[in-house]
């Protein structure tokens, strides 16, 4: 197919609009359930008041604000793509918004800004003790000041909004899980609040110590969502046809669509039992490097993909021999089925589908 005719049949996939929008109007639709900010979010960006306030000075002052971006859903609902903290943080500050938990958050009171220092203790309406609040002149004016929109209406490909959500956010300052983890939200948040479950697993949580930095950066769940990546893995030994990144992000919007169903991809109590298993036997040393006396430094991936494989895939035989399972991934870090395909040599894309499948074998026996 020639680039005009690529061009024509995939421009025809998308179809949006574009509108301004009084900060009114989206009050009304927000209280009215018109639009849906996907409040889980609020758990993956952190925006602190110093940044809430200078968007609230922004729209005081009529500096331009990026547009927000919106996905039309087929009852007619908005789905925010691009704008959830602008949105949530108009909404905290009218005091309106409400948490993943349906619960009123308390309203916004504004930090002093750069061109605006006196906003320092303002709030909407309820004044903060030693604050002031907003004239009913200086209310009208923020409800009247507009917000651009973009709509992904919804008669465009069902795979529009989130292609877009990715590009939009790709130079984000999100980790690759925070982003992924947004995009989960939207695709089936039931599976976004089991795999926020799973990545608090006490098992799993002893037997994976991360850094702070890690831990900040969604990285544990991440993890959750490899741990099943493996399991459902059915390639071949050949390096994966994505970089791993967009191998995980692409598995987890397939299993999205079937999580709920009798073939979800998450098989939740095999993840208890390999995690119960492997923590109980070597707890915090699961993976780190053995040298054949101790286990020294941090986490490896490498280890974790090998060793998860291999146990899930033949977590009976190793529930039968639990007291063998310590002296097994110990002799992990002298195989060659491992030496030779991870460190730092060995890319991602080469390296997952190689420890999946030897460790598969690796483990298929208690010698």
């Amino acid at each position: 197919m020639s680039l005009e005719a690529q061009i024509a049949s995939k421009a025809k996939e998308i179809h949006t609009d574009g509108y301004p929008m009084s900060i009114g109007e989206v009050l009304s639709l927000y209280k009215d359930g018109d639009i849906d900010v996907h409040p889980e979010f609020q758990r993956i960006f952190r925006w602190n008041d110093d940044q809430k306030s200078r968007l609230v000075e922004s729209i005081l002052l009529g500096i331009p604000i990026p547009p927000i971006f919106v996905s039309q859903r087929d009852d007619g609902i908005w789905d925010i793509i691009d704008g959830v903290q602008r949105l949530s943080t108009i909404f905290e500050f009218v005091g309106v918004y409400r948490d993943h938990e349906n619960r009123l958050v308390p309203p916004l009171t504004l930090q002093p800004t750069e061109y605006l220092p006196a906003l320092e203790g303002y709030s909407w309406e309820v004044a903060s003790e030693g604050g002031e609040t907003f004239t009913n002149a200086m209310r009208r004016d923020f409800k009247r000041a507009k917000l651009e929109f973009r709509i992904i209406r919804k008669e465009s490909d069902e795979n529009a909004k989130y292609d877009l959500f990715q590009r939009l956010n790709s130079g984000a300052q999100l980790s690759p899980q925070e982003a992924r983890n947004c995009l989960l939200v939207m695709l089936n948040s039931d599976m976004f609040s089991k795999v926020s479950e799973l990545s608090e697993n006490i098992d799993f949580k002893e037997s994976v110590p991360l850094s702070e930095q890690k831990e900040g950066q969604a990285y544990r769940q991440e993890l959750v969502l490899r741990f099943f990546c493996q399991v459902a893995f059915s390639g071949t030994i050949t390096e994966l046809p994505l970089e791993y990144g967009e191998y995980l992000t692409r598995w987890m919007r397939d299993a999205a669509q079937s999580y709920g169903s009798e073939y979800s991809a998450l098989d939740v109590a095999l993840f208890h039992r390999t995690f119960k298993l492997v923590n109980e036997r070597l707890g915090e040393d699961a993976f780190r490097r053995f040298n054949g006396t101790k286990s020294l430094g941090p986490f490896s991936i490498s280890a974790f993909e090998f060793v998860t494989s291999g146990v899930s895939a033949n977590i009976e035989l190793w529930e039968e021999n639990a007291d063998l399972l310590t002296r097994r991934v110990h002799t992990v870090w002298s195989a060659p089925e491992f030496r030779d395909n991870s460190g730092t040599g060995v890319s991602p894309r080469r390296r997952v589908p190689r420890l999946i499948l030897n460790a598969r074998q690796y483990f298929s026996s208690v010698e």
